[in-house]
């Protein structure tokens, strides 16, 4: 069973706030460099749900609180909108979710050397109950009654290229959604956006192989990187472990949409058979993708998308708005 206890949300809340100024930074220096601007960013995120009847509405209300729950999307460059999501969750629904993650999150390489990850920036993630991506920990996850949290995309949409922003790269494979079903999980398909608003890729990786001596560190660094998919085909199992190189942009802010739930209970026997699994995986996946196409669209009628108007609105309206719900768009 997962050795894990459940941290209090008082610990919750200090080590999110912790994380802002230290993992998040330490990572992203080029985003921000104070703890108050890093909150900003965080809790003027945009998050959109949908509750049984289909009415999509402001919030997180429409995210099942009957476990187990599997969360299901698009991993933005740097997996930068996780401590937004996990953290707004908390504290509106008071629900934890617990991310399936990159064994390079937990594993110690001896010897390490700059830019191998170092598992200390990641202890956020460990408190609030993450655990390497395997089929054994993802049983573990849905026999419990978790919420949890899966990207199919997982490093190759986290270190995407130039031109591949808010493209999927998921596994042919219906890796999930047996074991989902097997548990009767309600899955949440969701979308989310705006990296492009903080930050534009100047060098990645097929840049970057080009500079002397620059291809061999990223061989070395993947070498040493516990492998995932090694079986997979296409652009999925091309999971070289580098740091696109950025330039920052005057930030703008998250969208978040979750669909609604895709309830699997009473599904096991009938997913037996791959047509169907495929054919529920491939929905979800086109679940995703219309998650992001609608917060695409519905950004540009933001008034308030730019950090500079949002700023001015809580300045001109101190006292009448909660910053953690500035207004957007109209549904």
């Amino acid at each position: 069973m997962l050795i894990w206890s459940q941290p209090s949300r008082e610990l919750l809340s200090t080590v999110v706030e912790s994380t802002l100024t230290a993992s998040q930074i330490t990572c992203h220096q080029h985003l921000a460099n104070s703890r108050r601007y890093m909150n900003r960013l965080a809790t003027s995120s945009v998050m959109l749900s949908t509750l049984k009847d289909g009415q999509v509405v402001r919030g997180l209300a429409g995210i099942p609180s009957e476990e187990p729950v599997l969360f299901v999307g698009y991993h933005m460059l740097l997996g930068i909108e996780i401590i937004p999501f996990v953290a707004q969750l908390m504290m509106e629904r008071n629900i934890l979710v617990r991310g399936i993650a990159h064994p390079a999150m937990f594993v110690k390489v001896k010897d390490r050397m700059p830019p191998e990850p170092d598992p200390a920036n990641f202890d956020v993630f460990r408190v609030m109950g993450a655990v390497p991506v395997s089929a054994a920990n993802f049983y573990k996850l849905m026999s419990s009654k978790s919420h949890a949290l899966l990207y199919p995309g997982g490093v190759r949409e986290a270190l995407h290229r130039k031109g591949e922003k808010y493209k999927l790269f998921w596994p042919e494979r219906s890796e999930f959604v047996r074991m989902a079903a097997r548990f009767g999980a309600k899955i949440v398909p969701f979308g989310v956006v705006g990296e492009d608003d903080f930050a534009e890729i100047i060098l990645d990786y097929n840049d970057q192989i080009k500079i002397p001596g620059r291809r061999e560190e990223i061989e070395r660094v993947t070498s040493r990187t516990p492998k995932l998919r090694t079986d997979a085909s296409g652009k999925v199992a091309n999971q070289q472990m580098h740091l696109p190189w950025m330039l920052p942009k005057f930030p703008g802010r998250f969208y978040y949409y979750f669909g609604k739930p895709i309830l699997t209970e009473g599904m096991k026997v009938e997913l037996r058979e791959k047509k169907k699994c495929d054919e529920l995986y491939l929905r979800i996946k086109s679940e995703v993708e219309g998650c992001i196409d609608f917060l695409k669209n519905k950004r540009e009628k933001d008034p308030y998308r730019n950090l500079l108007s949002r700023v001015l609105y809580q300045a001109s309206h101190p006292c009448s708005i909660s910053p953690f719900h500035l207004p957007s768009f109209d549904l």
